[in-house]
This record gives C-alpha cells, sequence and structure tokens, in this order.
C-alpha cells in the first residue's frame, strides 16, 4: 500500500495515538475513568440506582442508559451547554444512544435485578473520535464498577459477557487512517466507527462516503485497520486491570487506587 499522508506526531497510518487511563476519578461513583486517546479526553462516571423504565418494569431485569456531553471549554469555540439552551442536539442524542446500545450488547442484563445503570460521559477537550472514545472508556468504568459490586455482593456473578472497544477508521487523500484527529477527520474523504467485540463480532458500524463513492477494496482495507486498532486496545485493557484493595481497617469500606497508565510511555 502506498501511504502518502504525513500525521502530526508523524504517526503511521495504522497507529492509534497515545492512550492513557486514570480510575476512581469520581469518590461517589462505583466505577469511574479519565481516559484519553491524543487529545482527546472523556471522563465517564458510572451509578446505580433502583428501577428501571416502564416497559421493564415486573420483568426482572435491569437497564443501562448513556449520556453524552460536550463541556464548554471541551472545543475551540465554546460549547453552550444544553441545559441553557433547553434543547438537547440531535448529534447529542444520536450519540448517548450509541453508546448505550454499544454497551447493552455486552452485558447481561438480567444479572442485575430491576435496576440501572447510568453511563455518564462528559467530553473534557475535543479533538476527534469522541464518540468511540467514549465508547472505550465507558466500557473501562463499567468494568471497574462490575468488580466493585461483586465484591460488595451486589452482583453474584459478573454481568459482562465480552469486551468492547471502538475505533474511527477513515480515508484521507485515498490513503486509509486508523483513528482520526479532528483535522483529519475534517478533511476526510470517508469516515467509519467500528464498535467490535474482542470475541471478534461486529456491535456497530457507522460509516458514509462524504467526496465520492468507496471501493469494497477501500472498505476492506479500513475493516483491517479496525480490527488491527481495536486489538491494541484490548491489549492496552490488559495491560490496565482495574484493581479494588479492600481496607483492613474499617469494615466494608473500599479504597481504590487510581493509577495512571500510556500505551506509548
Amino acid at each position: 500500500m502506498s501511504i502518502k499522508f504525513v500525521r502530526a506526531g508523524q504517526r503511521s497510518y495504522d497507529q492509534l495515538r497515545p492512550l492513557r487511563v486514570i480510575y476512581d476519578v469520581f469518590k461517589y461513583s462505583s466505577g469511574s475513568t479519565l481516559f484519553e486517546m491524543g487529545n482527546t479526553k472523556v471522563l465517564c462516571s458510572v451509578t446505580l440506582q433502583q428501577g428501571v423504565p416502564h416497559f421493564l418494569r415486573g420483568k426482572k431485569t435491569g437497564w443501562l442508559t448513556a449520556e453524552y456531553s460536550l463541556l464548554p471549554a471541551s472545543t475551540p469555540i465554546r460549547t453552550v451547554r444544553e441545559v441553557t439552551a433547553n434543547k438537547r442536539s440531535g448529534r447529542t442524542i444520536e450519540i448517548s444512544r450509541l453508546i448505550g446500545r454499544s454497551l447493552r450488547s455486552v452485558v447481561n442484563l438480567a444479572a442485575l435485578g430491576e435496576q440501572t445503570v447510568f453511563m455518564d460521559c462528559d467530553i473534557l477537550q475535543a479533538d476527534g473520535g469522541t464518540r468511540i472514545a467514549c465508547i472505550t472508556a465507558a466500557y473501562l468504568a463499567l468494568r471497574a464498577a462490575q468488580t466493585v459490586w461483586l465484591e460488595e455482593g451486589i452482583l453474584l456473578e459478573p454481568m459482562i459477557t465480552d469486551e468492547l472497544a471502538a475505533v474511527s477508521v477513515g480515508l484521507c487523500r485515498e490513503t486509509p487512517l486508523l483513528d482520526l484527529d479532528f483535522i483529519e477527520d475534517s478533511g476526510t474523504e470517508a469516515d467509519f466507527n467500528f464498535v467490535l467485540t474482542r470475541s471478534g463480532r461486529v456491535v456497530e458500524i457507522q460509516g458514509s462516503a462524504e467526496r465520492f463513492p468507496l471501493t469494497w477494496d477501500q472498505y476492506d482495507h479500513m475493516k483491517a485497520l479496525a480490527i488491527k486498532g481495536v486489538g491494541e486496545l484490548f491489549s492496552f485493557y490488559d495491560k490496565n486491570i482495574y484493581e479494588l484493595i479492600r481496607s483492613d481497617k474499617i469494615a466494608a469500606a473500599f479504597i481504590r487506587s487510581t493509577p495512571s497508565f500510556s500505551l506509548y510511555e
């Protein structure tokens, strides 16, 4: 393959941006992460509440829902808080639904009983790929929360059925690129988001050609990059397992570690 596109930081066409995660950012959340993909930074928290939406009442199963938000200083031009405008944008609603259904695809909701998991994803800094960063951050936060809930007896068995990761892939100057930043995304000829599982299954693929129709060969190249990218994310997961440490001094109290990790140290 002839690679013509020069990327910021001299990244190769098939290279992820540097990854970093910090756990337990919030004291009152069952699981939380500060996740970074290059200059995109996402803060994600997980909380559990009794009760489920009306369409699930009495069915002895739980629910998981997500909310996505761009914080005011996350973009070069201040983003207005949607609560101030008294209206959620179509983009916000669409991404929130994407995060929620992606996580639900790898969760056994029956294990929760009639309880609802809330995933709150806030963008601290946006530099492309915010939706795929949120899915990854939310999965890591949920995996951490599951560890806590198993320790506390809230869960009797693991509820996560598979590992989940997401990457963006685009076509710039007819060159397929993995993990687009904002500049690349702005000039792309095609833009795809892949949400995949560790078992090799597809959760969702979003994408379109923006300047000219794609060939199947071009799509196959992008798919191969996506598979490579999520494979590297799963390796990152393996190196950054959340650890829960029980305190010997206070019964039923938990001191959760807050390590910081980087893929490219």
